[in-house]
């Protein structure tokens, strides 16, 4: 019974370390991604800089999706 209540917790825990890195992705990118768009419609060449600030908040999915791992196969 308590095993279940735990295990009921630890997949919860994973979905939100999930979900927060998901929402905290798309929120970085919606700014990100406006300003890049207005400074690439100014300076075509700077393409490759504004991708590339566009890319670096890919990584909160990827630690969040590495953290729900973790929580359900029950590393810690």
């Amino acid at each position: 019974m308590v095993s279940d209540i735990v295990q009921s917790y630890e997949v919860l825990a994973a979905g939100i370390a999930i979900a927060g890195g998901l929402i905290g992705t798309g929120m970085a990118q919606s700014g990100i991604g406006a300003a890049g768009m207005g400074i690439i419609a100014e300076k075509p060449e700077k393409f490759g800089q504004v991708l590339f600030f566009f890319v670096i908040p890919e990584t909160l999915w990827i630690i969040g999706f590495v953290l729900g791992i973790i929580l359900l196969l029950g590393v810690i």
